[in-house]
């Protein structure tokens, strides 16, 4: 997967590919595609220049490109750029940085 799309994101979006899910459960069973959840967690590609208060000055994101984040499961928009599955996220609708 290249790191770099031809793609910012506005205000406080965030640009995400999701990561791929596990293909075997803990116990050893094998998952088939069909029962597989669409996995929380992803890579940020890019990032928004920020959100604007009140007085029009912008405050950056918390988080940056290249970093591991899990998001709200049904949050976000999923759009396809050059082929590429992404989803498109409000900062707010991350739950956290994966360290």
């Amino acid at each position: 997967m290249s790191n770099t799309v031809n793609f910012t994101p506005l205000k406080d979006k965030v640009l995400i590919k999701r990561l791929d899910q596990e293909e075997t459960s803990p116990g050893g069973i094998i998952i088939p595609d069909t029962a597989k959840e669409k996995p929380v967690e992803g890579e940020i590609l890019a990032v928004g220049p920020g959100s604007c208060d009140e007085k029009g000055n912008i405050h950056a994101l918390d988080v940056k490109v290249g970093d591991r984040v899990l998001f709200a499961k049904w949050g976000g928009s999923e759009v396809k750029i050059e082929g590429e599955e992404y989803i498109i996220l409000k900062e707010s609708d991350i739950l956290g940085i994966l360290q």
